[in-house]
């Protein structure tokens, strides 16, 4: 990847990621910032199938036991963060929450 190709996705990973935490629908972020929005849309599916990429295969070691409120699933990423996910959760709000500390490295 060249330094040039690094800065624009670091830039639009960026962008995405306070879009999402904006709260604001992409037209009014994309007006507001002077972006073109299908250029938006273009980046953030790029993003999400370079998000997609990472995840890796996961098997159960076992069945312990578990409580009525031991049913989270922790998300342990390669940064050493993680993310806790209750049952439920919103694969979509999931998806941002990933672009979004991805960003934050």
């Amino acid at each position: 990847m060249t330094k040039r190709s690094k800065k624009a996705w670091m830039k639009w990973r960026r962008l995405v990621s306070e879009q999402a935490r904006s709260g604001q629908s992409v037209k009014a972020f994309c007006r507001e910032h002077g972006l073109c929005r299908p250029y938006f849309f273009v980046w953030k599916k790029r993003l999400e199938e370079n998000t997609s990429k990472k995840f890796l295969e996961v098997q159960v070691a076992g069945h312990g036991p578990s409580t009525p409120g031991d049913s989270s699933v922790e998300i342990r990423l390669r940064n050493g963060r993680s993310l806790m996910v209750r049952p439920g959760f919103d694969a979509e709000h999931v998806r941002a929450l990933l672009v979004v500390v991805e960003a934050a490295e």
